[in-house]
């Protein structure tokens, strides 16, 4: 037994080390990955039922479809995997400072920011231009916060940097899985 006890310690560890919660009292963490999820959960929520499907086309009947995806875990796995809310869990689960609200309102205005962008859906290339530019100047904002209070948190949120290293950590693990 003491080998399944070594692996929940490890995994307990890697989990710990992951959301920044060293001598964090569960509850707090708890409290914090459930408003970050909540609250993407609820800006997703918010910008998928306002949207519905139209074709691009309106006078081509072969033409694609816009529609959202389907099933439940369509809505919810964006949001929790959103290399930003993880952040923003490792942000929340930092000691208390000015610096952790800026972060945090940061990062709830961005996600709000995109909820109305998507929601908008705009069409002409200027209100494009502009939604891409807000939502990667508002990410880019919550980056540069969160590396003041956790360097790991401001490098998740990089708009390339989260990506890049989310890509490889798969690559790693499927290399790893793979038989030879």
């Amino acid at each position: 037994m003491t080998s399944i006890d070594d692996a929940l310690d490890d995994a307990r560890d890697a989990a710990t080390g992951f959301l920044n919660a060293e001598g964090r009292h569960p509850g707090h963490v708890l409290i914090g990955v459930g408003l970050t999820v909540g609250f993407a959960l609820a800006a997703t929520l918010f910008a998928t039922r306002t949207l519905a499907p139209t074709r691009d086309r309106p006078g081509d009947g072969h033409s694609p479809i816009t529609e959202r995806p389907r099933g439940p875990l369509s809505l919810i796995l964006p949001a929790v995997f959103s290399v930003t809310t993880l952040s923003a869990v490792r942000v929340w689960n930092a000691p208390r400072a000015r610096e952790r609200t800026v972060a945090m309102s940061l990062w709830a205005g961005a996600q709000a920011l995109n909820a109305v962008w998507i929601a908008l859906r705009p069409a002409g290339r200027g209100l494009q231009i502009l939604a891409a530019m807000s939502s990667a100047g508002m990410a880019a904002a919550f980056a540069h916060e969160a590396r003041k209070i956790d360097a790991q948190a401001g490098k998740m949120a990089s708009p390339i940097g989260g990506g890049v290293r989310i890509a490889n950590r798969v690559e790693d693990k499927a290399a790893q899985a793979t038989l030879h």
